[in-house]
């Protein structure tokens, strides 16, 4: 009970910095669809039927209307149609792929006029999908270079106590730490036991979007070093409401900033401050010298995978439905990864010079130069980083991994999955 309560709190806080999207809350109408394999997985070729259920007050809702549509996720739908269902339940045939992916059928009904929605997602050989990202024949150069020009600058950490937040076990400070060049900062929140003793250390990196954050206290408490930090260059503990109004003007659209230069690319601050960000850990004379591992989900399963391939140091990585993967998957007719940089609604960014930056950013490339055990979670279901572009990155990890598939989550995670991430995490920290 102690271990899950632990784990409960742990991944409370974890989630609380993946911003894109929250778990469904309960609805007066339940649209539920499936598929006829339990574990929704099929092979190449093979017919696909999905079921569809109306729920009210646990009864199957006679003479429920609905639409759905059938295709490759965020793909234009091959099938669709309006029908009735006078029980409350059918099947619908949603035929076969001739390639690996993920075949996806939605189901919508207006009862009482408001809209309900529902969605199940088959996955065809996903074992077999291999990425559609090149992998640029400089990559490792070109940031085995930016790691170089980052260990010259100094790190000039600056640590703020933040007696409010302190606890009888920990210290907590707001940290700001140099980054790749002079006036571009990180800022984060570091946890410390207070007890003497030498400690392992847990980077936290964040979901898109900028917001403050409380730091992780709880898991310092088991005696684990912790730094959460932010990607913007600015303080981490303002209002919310300062966060809001950057997302709406200055960082509004940022995974797109200078996408058609590599060296100015907005994630190139990012990925280098991930990096400083441990320099700055393995700085504290608190680390034991040896463990430090990297979570984070969505962006920050992105940033989970980005920081273990740059940073030797990182023992273990522990990503959770990552983004900016297989980000070209669009310009091959099939669904890329969040940020959607190249789908239909962004034609102006399909050009060779923005093409070609996205490949030495993509978290496919990276996870080809991983070389430390990974714990990989997921889901089928995940409108915002479509499975198609996490498979890609999984399918590329030639290191030891472990992927843990939740079918039905979408960008949101079952309490039950979290604990099974967190024990990892802290089983590998010693913890």
């Amino acid at each position: 009970m102690k271990q899950f309560f632990f784990s409960f709190l742990f991944f409370s806080l974890l989630l609380s910095s993946i911003s894109l999207q929250a778990q469904p809350v309960e609805r007066l109408i339940k649209v539920i669809v499936g598929t006829d394999h339990d574990n929704w997985t099929y092979r190449t070729g093979e017919n696909v039927n999905f079921s569809v259920s109306i729920f009210r007050n646990g009864n199957l809702v006679k003479d429920a209307k609905i639409r759905y549509e059938i295709g490759p996720e965020k793909m234009p739908a091959t099938k669709q149609e309006t029908i009735t269902l006078k029980t409350g339940m059918t099947t619908i045939a949603g035929g076969s792929m001739s390639t690996p992916g993920f075949l996806r059928c939605i189901v919508t009904t207006l009862v009482d006029g408001k809209e309900y929605r529902g969605l199940a997602t088959a996955g065809i050989d996903p074992d077999k999908i291999q990425p559609a990202v090149e992998l640029p024949s400089d990559f490792n150069s070109f940031w085995e270079s930016a790691k170089a020009e980052l260990a010259k600058m100094p790190l000039d950490a600056k640590m703020t106590l933040l007696p409010e937040r302190c606890t009888e076990k920990v210290n907590v400070y707001h940290v700001n730490i140099q980054n790749f060049r002079f006036g571009a900062r990180v800022y984060g929140i570091l946890c410390i036991p207070k007890a003497e003793g030498k400690y392992p250390a847990l980077l936290r990196v964040p979901g898109a979007g900028a917001r403050p954050y409380g730091g992780d206290v709880r898991t310092a408490e088991r005696g684990v070093i912790t730094l959460e930090i932010g990607i913007h260059g600015v303080p981490v503990t303002m209002e919310t409401s300062v966060y809001n109004d950057m997302m709406g003007s200055n960082l509004s659209g940022y995974w797109a900033y200078n996408l058609d230069d590599r060296d100015r690319y907005y994630y190139k601050r990012v990925y280098l401050g991930c990096v400083r960000a441990n320099d700055f850990l393995v700085s504290l004379p608190q680390y034991d010298g040896s463990n430090l591992a990297v979570t984070g989900g969505s962006q920050g399963g992105a940033l989970s995978i980005v920081t273990a391939a740059l940073d030797p140091r990182v023992k273990w990585s522990a990503p959770i439905y990552p983004a900016l993967a297989d980000m070209v998957g669009y310009l091959k007719n099939r669904a890329g990864g969040w940020p959607h940089v190249f789908d239909k609604n962004n034609p102006q960014n399909n050009t060779e010079a923005k093409i070609k930056t996205a490949a030495y950013y993509d978290v496919v490339n990276f996870a080809k130069q991983l070389k430390v055990p990974t714990f990989y979670s997921m889901g089928f279901n995940d409108e915002t980083c479509p499975p198609t572009s996490m498979w890609a990155v999984y399918n590329s990890i030639t290191a030891p991994k472990e992927l843990k598939l939740f079918q039905e989550t979408g960008h949101w995670t079952f309490p039950e999955e979290n604990e099974l991430v967190a024990n990892w995490l802290m089983g590998k920290l010693g913890k």
